[in-house]
């Protein structure tokens, strides 16, 4: 089995592939200091919940934008799994032409999520992501990662709000009965829900005004799926889209080894 290792900023995905098939994941909170023998202990944890033995993995591949934790998953994939993983970085074949200005500038989920896209959704696409911070990606009809944009995620938003301001309250982040907010926690969540989904709907329009107005919008990430219910610019909700990418390239790299 293939274990597939997400590490973001606010949460670390883990999924495990027999084949193609996506069978148990699990999503953990991004401790910065955890030692590599805590994160260890906690994934043959995981995989015990589930039924599985460290021996059942026979490879690991890993996207990191959190530099520090890449090695303590290597060290954790060599000691806890017996496995040397797979890193997505510069000197890893991915199948997608990296058209950036500095492509080392590149996050690796981004150019993981690309080439997720271009195998299973086909080009050109915009891929926003919701994550720690919302970002838009675009995917070229030959399937090269042009760029993008980064904004600030809603839960940053919500997070400022909170702690730059005296009487707004910490807020849940569900949809308010209407837009126009009749209590301080209605107006807050307005404004954080139906404001992202303005920012998204307009940053689509610009994507595909330079890519073409054929170009598929995928949305992966935590509140995907809550954006995505409220408006009608996202075709293709995806929440494992990352490590569904990462199974792509591994398998990209092994052909080719």
């Amino acid at each position: 089995m293939l274990l597939a290792i997400d590490v973001g900023n606010t949460n670390i995905t883990f999924g495990l592939y027999q084949g193609k098939t996506l069978g148990p994941r699990w999503r953990i909170r991004t401790i910065h200091d955890k030692m590599p023998d805590e994160y260890g202990i906690l994934l043959l944890q995981l995989f015990r919940h589930r039924g599985h033995r460290p021996e059942d993995v026979t490879g690991v591949a890993i996207a990191s934008v959190v530099p520090p934790l890449t090695p303590t998953f290597v060290q954790v994939c060599r000691e806890y799994l017996g496995q040397d993983p797979l890193v997505v970085d510069a000197g890893v074949r991915t199948g997608v032409r990296i058209r950036y200005e500095n492509p080392k500038e590149v996050g690796a989920d981004r150019v993981v999520d690309a080439a997720a896209v271009r195998a299973l959704y086909g080009v050109p696409a915009c891929v926003v992501d919701f994550g720690t911070a919302t970002t838009f990606d675009a995917v070229s009809a030959e399937g090269d990662y042009l760029g993008g944009a980064i904004a600030p995620g809603i839960g940053i938003a919500a997070q400022a709000l909170f702690e730059r301001t005296a009487k707004l309250p910490r807020v849940e982040l569900t949809r308010p009965p209407s837009a126009i907010g009749r209590n301080t926690v209605h107006s807050i969540q307005s404004g954080l829900l139906f404001g992202y989904v303005g920012l998204v709907e307009g940053m689509v329009a610009r994507f595909k005004a330079e890519l073409g107005p054929e170009t598929r919008v995928i949305a992966t990430g935590g509140l995907a799926e809550v954006i995505a219910k409220e408006t009608d610019v996202i075709d293709v909700v995806d929440p494992w889209l990352t490590l569904h990418g990462l199974r792509i390239i591994y398998e990209l790299n092994r052909r080719e080894a």
